[in-house]
């Protein structure tokens, strides 16, 4: 999508571009124009921190991509992506729509601005849509118009939280937050999720940026991770890091770099 100019004036009203957003923020590491001063203020203390933070960026965006064609072909048509965070290249309409014309989606994010510039760039598109809502509430994402429009409960759907997880704090209840979703989801709905995974000490200073510029941002373990997926069918190869799952070429071999920092899993909801 065409971004902006990086200056505060193009601000919707009642943004207060004082204050750094998680999208905006996420949208500056992948060298994007639609964020201000503030959220590339964090961006750059991550990368003072963690030089390859932007090829971190993007290896998150291709992981996703990589999720959705997966899920696709295992014959998921209709897709909430919550957090769904500035569209950008690879969106989940246009991964999930290649392979699936019919295919449905329904974004969600709590910045105004991810609504502004999704619906310009959904215009004429009536099988996705834009929700500004707090994922943190499955009961009102999910009895939102624009969600029941396109989202059929009663069939099986992909759940994608994708770079979003981590920003919820411990007393937010994150493993609530998701089984509410799957709870709502029908039976051979999928979750497909990644995570900062802690990797000490590299993770600590890097949590330490986020919480003290953006307020939020937690490094879990493997194990704390994993129990995100309690009652799921894993697919292979469980949860790894991002380079690792299902690759679309030869298998990366493992690191105990920055590749490790982050990662990604899905799980199938089983027939009850």
């Amino acid at each position: 999508m065409a971004g902006h100019s990086a200056t505060e004036d193009w601000a919707p009203t009642g943004i207060d571009t004082s204050v750094p957003s998680i999208a905006r923020v996420y949208d500056a590491m992948l060298g994007g124009k639609d964020n201000f001063a503030v959220d590339r203020a964090v961006a750059e203390k991550v990368r003072g921190v963690l030089p390859i933070s932007k090829e971190s960026a993007w290896e998150h965006r291709e992981v996703l991509a990589r999720g959705v064609r997966y899920l696709t072909s295992q014959g998921i048509d209709q897709f909430l992506d919550l957090g769904s965070g500035l569209p950008t290249v690879q969106n989940t309409h246009q991964v999930a729509q290649a392979a699936n014309p019919k295919a449905r989606v329904v974004y969600v994010d709590n910045d105004p601005i991810v609504l502004t510039h999704g619906r310009a760039l959904l215009a004429g598109d009536a099988r996705t849509k834009v929700v500004t809502a707090d994922l943190r509430d499955p009961a009102d994402v999910l009895s939102r118009p624009e969600v029941r429009e396109l989202i059929d409960l009663d069939r099986p759907l992909g759940l994608l939280l994708v770079g979003v997880v981590h920003h919820l704090a411990d007393t937010e209840d994150p493993a609530g937050v998701v089984k509410q979703y799957l709870d709502a989801a029908a039976p051979g709905s999928f979750l497909f999720l990644t995570h900062f995974r802690s990797q000490p000490p590299t993770t600590d200073a890097l949590e330490q940026v986020f919480l003290s510029m953006l307020g939020s941002g937690r490094f879990r373990t493997q194990t704390e991770i994993e129990a995100l997926f309690e009652g799921l069918e894993m697919v292979e190869p469980g949860v790894v890091e991002l380079p690792r799952w299902r690759p679309d070429g030869p298998l990366p071999q493992a690191t105990d770099g920055p590749s490790n920092l982050i990662a990604a899993g899905a799980g199938r909801k089983p027939a009850v």
